[in-house]
């Protein structure tokens, strides 16, 4: 995930000014949370498949703890509980006709409901597939259409979602000719308690992962229960799990490191953990710290750069952190899933430090879907170290001969070492593996790779070879660890979320005027280092006036997909570079208008 666009957080600031003031007073402990210790003997999901595990946490008092605005508990979900509700979900689901292997789509709301519903399928042989909830932005068109584009890709017997959201879903799934039920149908439809469950391999699949920001061009990733396990193993051992963590999260579990990170691991390694929604964190962000501070038991948190980010700006200079905050016991300040920006992470230290926040707590990460979650953790304790590139090392461009310019350099954050059973390797475009400190494509080869794509064979093709995963990203390993110099040549990435630039361009496409190839979108940094979207337009119009109009409207339409205004540039037709294949070239083009060699059109002042 990037950090936050200065307006986009001037803009959350506006909106979060009315009830900010409900921020001031700390909140109070929660009564009746489930225990943070307790006699069952720890295992780091050492389970054959993700109901073992569950199977074995069940045994304890320990689980999950569902908190409101407010961060009052809401409800204490032991996993016994959870258990008992999933095998009752299994049972309905297999009385249903449903058949092992089938799909069931989830909205992936944090609650005790899919909870249950995610491991009901489990046992019931099926594969989950949790889609996103909708965002603030977009609109109810965008949302169904991108529910209707995943159940599309993942073709499931079952579309599941929360009463609230039933007037999305059940036109998403009547788009597609899915069946869509509430929570609340599923518990009310009939089942056998002795019915048998199907036996589980380690090597079925476990469930489908999809992309957050993917709409039109969704790519589930096939995760087998081995694969899963392995990878939570390895980042229960990379982060030195101790029987007293507990976690806190925030983070959505459609999302994989709220998904994989902040709910299953938790289950398959016996951590009771407290949850705060998304949307609330989004309105109070200093809510996530209040329930990091109240409960003493509380280790391990994970966010974007953003989430440390938002919280930094938004401490009140008038109020010491310490009168509202004590962090002292934060072990792990896990941060993954973006670039990670260490001017951010400094802002963070100093705003917070006074509460007894430590820099050393800062666990960077790296990591995709594809394998899992987690690729490498920095060790616990080493904090944030950073490495001085030179700019054109990172470009790969080389100075010409005799040029006189001062050199640029950019501080890149160390990744920490690959985890237990995963290996890391940097090629380069040949496939040569590169030495020490020398810039190449990341790839990594492990039990935690995904299957593949599910049913999109050439994507699957495309990025894995004799065994090893391209991930598309820049990088290099130095003594063991992994610095990462640029996420995948073509994902734009914007606040946490990863958008595909030929999302953005279909959707510019669909004004009148435009037609395919027209459109090249891709991030570029901002003035203050953020990352922010930009689009290269073809223009025809002559009129200022009306390129200024038209302007306007791409900028609005891009924003409903991605939540921020982009930059914008009318250019002239056939400005685009093509490859030799006649196919769009966005980094050409990125690189073409960055050094000024394509010239935006004029428009209206």
């Amino acid at each position: 995930m990037r950090a936050r666009s200065r307006l986009e957080q001037d803009q959350i600031q506006d909106q979060n000014n009315v009830i900010d003031v409900m921020e001031q007073a700390p909140m109070l402990s929660p009564l009746g949370a489930t225990p943070t210790l307790d006699d069952l003997p720890r295992r780091m999901a050492d389970f054959a498949t993700l109901g073992d595990a569950l199977d074995y946490a069940a045994k304890g008092k320990k689980g999950l703890n569902f908190h409101d605005p407010r961060g009052t508990l809401t409800r204490a979900y032991t996993y016994a509980e959870m258990r008992e509700d999933a095998l009752a979900n299994a049972r309905r689901l297999m009385g249903m006709g449903f058949q092992k292997g089938d799909r069931i789509a989830l909205i992936a709301e944090t609650g005790p409901e899919f909870a249950a519903g995610f491991f009901g399928a489990v046992y019931a042989g099926l594969w989950p597939v949790p889609l996103p909830l909708p965002t603030s932005f977009g609109g109810r068109e965008a949302y169904v259409e991108q529910l209707t584009v995943m159940l599309t890709s993942s073709d499931p017997a079952l579309f599941l979602y929360p009463e609230e959201l039933a007037d999305f879903c059940v036109e998403a799934g009547a788009r597609r000719s899915v069946r869509a039920m509430s929570w609340n149908a599923l518990a009310a439809e009939p089942f056998d308690p002795a019915a048998a469950l199907p036996e589980a391999s380690p090597d079925e699949i476990g469930y489908l992962q999809y992309s957050s920001g993917s709409t039109r061009f969704p790519h589930g990733v096939a995760v087998t229960h081995r694969a899963l396990l392995h990878n939570l193993r390895g980042h229960a051992l990379g982060l030195q799990m101790q029987d007293s963590d507990r976690v806190v999260s925030w983070l959505p579990w459609y999302h994989d490191m709220g998904l994989v990170g902040c709910f299953l691991s938790p289950v398959a390694n016996q951590i009771s953990t407290d949850y705060m929604k998304t949307e609330d964190f989004a309105r109070r962000p200093l809510a996530w710290l209040d329930l990091v501070s109240r409960n003493p038991g509380t280790t391990l948190s994970y966010s974007p750069t953003f989430g440390y980010d938002i919280c930094a700006r938004r401490m009140s200079s008038q109020i010491k952190a310490s009168e509202r905050f004590d962090l002292s016991r934060w072990r792990i300040a896990g941060n993954g899933a973006d670039m990670i920006r260490p001017d951010v992470m400094q802002a963070f230290v100093d705003a917070f430090a006074d509460a007894g926040f430590k820099a050393n707590a800062f666990c960077p990460s790296y990591g995709l879907a594809e394998a899992t979650l987690a690729v490498s953790l920095m060790p616990p304790g080493e904090g944030i170290r950073l490495e001085l590139v030179e700019e054109s090392q990172l470009s790969g461009a080389a100075a010409e001969d005799g040029e006189d310019r001062p050199k640029r350099y950019r501080a890149i954050v160390n990744c920490g070492r690959a985890l237990e059973g995963m290996e890391i390797e940097i090629r380069d475009g040949a496939g040569n593996v590169l030495p020490d400190r020398e810039i190449g494509k990341v790839w990594t080869r492990g039990q935690s790779l995904m299957v593949g794509y599910y049913r999109d064979p050439e994507a699957t093709e495309a990025c894995m070879k004799d065994d090893w995963l391209d991930t598309g990203d820049m990088g290099y390993l130095s003594g063991g660890y992994i610095f990462i110099v640029g996420r995948a040549k073509d994902m734009i990435i914007i606040n946490g979320r990863n958008h595909w630039p030929q999302d953005i361009e279909w959707a510019v496409e669909q004004l009148p005027g435009f037609k395919s190839g027209d459109i090249a979108a891709f991030a570029i940094t901002g003035p203050s280092g953020e990352e922010q979207p930009a689009v290269l337009v073809h223009c025809r119009v002559s009129d200022l006036q009306e390129r200024s109009r038209l302007k306007d409207d791409i900028k609005e339409r891009v924003r409903a997909i991605i939540g921020m205004s982009p930059v914008v540039e009318l250019i002239p037709p056939r400005s685009l570079p093509r490859t030799s294949s006649g196919k769009l070239s966005r980094t050409k083009a990125r690189n073409l208008y960055l050094s000024g060699e394509i010239v935006p059109l004029d428009i209206a002042a």
